[in-house]
């Protein structure tokens, strides 16, 4: 009978276990040293092209600003060294994410890399699209709204690091805002969370949403919170979709 049940088929495809050979500690710390060596070499050459670059990027990014200040000698110098770090790790997000897997992957069943294969490419273009969705609709409004304060005597003069950390701070969270269908996904997948539960409280879900975004914007007009809430409340039931479509009850 033993035998029988170590010889049956799993009832999925995807719950076949994972057949790579037990590796030893050894092998392990090498593997972790090879990933995390690619890791840095691709953040280095990442960062390389875009200081050579840093120009033309600090002209995109400033656009909106017009002309800005720096009062401390080497403080042009070390933004220009941030954004340059900054833009290298996005460029070298997607080979620091398949290293990250790549390493992870012989603990995994079939179907958790399938799972895991599907969400790193989502991933980062979703975190891409909310920064850009942010950039062109929501840091305008919001950098208007607080330069619309100065009047009369009160003229603005804005340094690069505050606007440059003010840009970070409102474009940045945007991106990972944007991933929250791949959030509930893995909800669904760990089974914290059932695809009815997301269903049951929806009404709720989009009044939290709402307060969440009059909260994160800047701004207090309801139209800057709407940009940020209406995407969100989209993505909630595009989250709900995705769930029922992958995730087996």
């Amino acid at each position: 009978m033993t035998a029988l049940l170590n010889n049956r088929q799993p009832a999925y495809p995807w719950d076949v276990q994972n057949t790579d050979r037990d590796m030893s500690l050894a092998e392990h710390l090498q593997d972790l040293r090879r990933c995390l060596l690619r890791s840095l070499a691709a953040w280095a050459a990442g960062s390389a092209l875009c200081f050579y670059h840093i120009q033309a990027i600090v002209d995109l990014l400033t656009a909106a600003a017009g002309n800005l200040y720096y009062m401390r000698p080497a403080e042009a110098f070390m933004i220009y060294m941030k954004l340059a770090l900054l833009g290298g790790l996005l460029l070298a997000a997607p080979v620091i994410l398949y290293q990250l897997y790549d390493f992870i992957s012989p603990a995994l069943t079939f179907r958790e890399k399938r799972f895991t294969i599907m969400c790193l490419p989502l991933t980062l273009f979703l975190i891409l699209i909310g920064m850009l969705f942010s950039y062109y609709f929501v840091f305008p409004r919001g950098l208007e709204f607080f330069l619309g304060f100065a009047a009369g005597k009160v003229s603005t003069l804005l340094s690069l690091e505050s606007y440059l950390d003010f840009f970070l701070m409102l474009v940045v969270p945007f991106g990972f805002i944007f991933t929250l269908p791949l959030i509930v996904l893995l909800l669904c997948y760990l089974q914290l969370v059932k695809v009815p539960t997301l269903q049951k409280y929806h009404k709720h879900i989009i009044l939290a949403t709402f307060i969440v975004a009059a909260v994160i914007t800047p701004t207090p007009d309801v139209i800057t919170q709407s940009l940020l809430a209406l995407p969100m409340i989209l993505l909630y039931e595009i989250s709900i979709v995705l769930a029922k479509f992958f995730i087996t009850a």
